[in-house]
């Protein structure tokens, strides 16, 4: 059985089943199941089929605590970077947030962790696909996660841990593993509210 064969999750279940998981189980994720994930992301369209991308797996738990650490790190300076100088300057009702916020403490609890790098920096664009695709592959395994970026105050140690190389750029960081939860159907906007039919300014419906 191929790894197409194993996601065999309808689409349209994944997409629209698919949310962001930040609350994640420490139960590990079978070998079997990260490799399906990872073919599926590298299989994602790409300028040129060039495949300016490495990925990097992380389950060594001390890493994993060191790369908690640092995300935590990374998240309250963006957060400063905005005004919130701590938890008390998020505004009530700001769930996503707060949501967000657990997770930074929580990031180095999460089983494995994927980064997605570009190979040059500057060359995100052309490997953001692949973190949707590995995220349909994990909603197809029961895998939760989201997506998360770092801040430059934490770059270089991260780059050091991960012997990752100067000239490269660390895109995103994702936290994979079981809900705690459900997944679920998500809010969106009415599509009229968001698309327009050949302007901007007339609602597609």
């Amino acid at each position: 059985m191929t790894t197409a064969d194993r996601l065999a999750m309808p689409l349209g279940e994944a997409m629209f089943t698919q949310r962001a998981i930040r609350r994640l189980k420490p139960d590990p994720i079978p070998d079997e199941v990260m490799h399906d994930i990872m073919e599926a992301a590298i299989r994602a369209p790409n300028g040129g089929n060039t495949q300016q991308w490495h990925f990097i797996v992380l389950k060594d738990p001390e890493k994993r605590k060191q790369m908690g650490e640092l995300y935590h790190e990374a998240w309250w300076a963006k957060r400063k970077d905005q005004g919130i100088m701590g938890p008390e300057d998020i505004p009530p009702g700001k769930n996503s947030q707060r949501s967000a916020m657990r997770l930074a403490n929580e990031f180095g609890d999460a089983p494995v962790m994927v980064f997605i790098c570009a190979l040059a920096k500057g060359g995100a664009n052309g490997i953001i696909p692949s973190s949707q695709n590995l995220l349909l592959a994990a909603r197809a395994h029961g895998v939760g996660g989201t997506i998360a970026t770092l801040h430059e105050v934490v770059d270089e140690r991260v780059k050091k841990l991960l012997n990752i190389p100067e000239t490269a750029e660390i895109v995103y960081c994702m936290p994979l593993g079981y809900p705690r939860g459900e997944f679920g159907s998500v809010t969106r906007k009415p599509l009229e509210e968001v698309c327009g039919l050949d302007s901007w300014d007339v609602p597609y419906k």
